[in-house]
């Protein structure tokens, strides 16, 4: 017990000796903390999956979620969310959201649903433990540069969805994005939830950017406001209506974004298209 306290108690003695350091040396150091934080969870969820399920299975994801959400403590910050009974609804969906920064594990965890897995590229697949404890929570891996092979296991995880039930998460951004607005969408959630005709459900992080800054190097404390919009129903749409859906979908988590973020209106960057234009 004791030795328990002194693990979860080390990080925030930690923090406390980076107070009199620069903005900088702070912020670098609270990085360097959280990436370190990443790799010892991962090795000891990762035991505590085996040990408990056996292997790789979305319902190790409880038990990650449960590890990660401790980081929160750590980090002094909190999370204010809306319409979480929308993500418990019990029915296959496809969850698509902002996508900010490192901290959007953190934001993930904090609402997952039960039976939810990831869409990741396939690269952190070989980043030791956390590629590990991502395998054993059933992350669905994509090799981005070879768009056959990516097809494929959207189809099968298509059909593979609606037979198990699962909701299935993915940034349509597809890359981390911190410049105050949403990147064009992607359009392979979309294919995702036409295929398997089930329901999209948008997920609007607001900005971190008052707490968490790589550009001026500010990492403090702060409040994150979550919005769970309607979801959007794709019964009876084709391929055909991919583009409006695209639009439906971006315009709606664009709008919610500026709006707990509470931008300015001249702050705003000028609308681009909601579609990443065809490679």
């Amino acid at each position: 017990m004791e030795l328990g306290l002194w693990l979860s108690a080390a990080p925030l003695l930690l923090l406390l000796l980076l107070l009199p350091l620069s903005r900088v040396t702070r912020f670098y150091a609270k990085v360097a903390l959280y990436c370190a934080l990443c790799l010892v969870v991962s090795v000891v969820a990762s035991a505590v999956c085996l040990l408990r399920n056996g292997g790789r299975t979305v319902d190790n994801m409880s038990i990650i979620s449960w590890f990660m959400r401790s980081f929160k403590y750590v980090y002094g910050l909190r999370f204010k969310v809306k319409g979480q009974e929308k993500l418990d609804v019990d029915q296959p969906c496809v969850i698509i959201s902002n996508h900010q920064s490192i901290l959007d594990m953190m934001g993930l965890m904090e609402v997952l649903p039960k039976r939810c897995v990831q869409i990741a590229k396939r690269e952190l697949l070989y980043l030791g433990p956390v590629g590990l404890v991502m395998y054993l929570g059933g992350v669905h891996f994509i090799n981005r540069q070879r768009s056959s092979t990516a097809m494929t296991m959207m189809a099968e995880l298509g059909e593979r969805m609606v037979r198990e039930n699962l909701k299935v998460w993915i940034y349509p951004e597809g890359t981390r994005n911190d410049n105050g607005d949403l990147l064009p969408f992607k359009k392979g959630a979309f294919y995702l939830a036409i295929q398997a005709q089930v329901p999209i459900l948008p997920v609007v992080y607001s900005s971190f950017s008052s707490f968490y800054n790589t550009r001026t190097k500010l990492f403090t404390s702060g409040t994150m406001t979550v919005q769970v919009l309607d979801a959007i129903p794709t019964s009876g749409l084709t391929q055909a209506d991919i583009p409006t859906l695209v639009d439906t979908c971006y315009q709606a988590m664009r709008s919610t974004f500026f709006h707990i973020s509470k931008m300015p209106q001249e702050n705003r960057a000028a609308a681009g298209p909601a579609v990443e234009p065809a490679q």
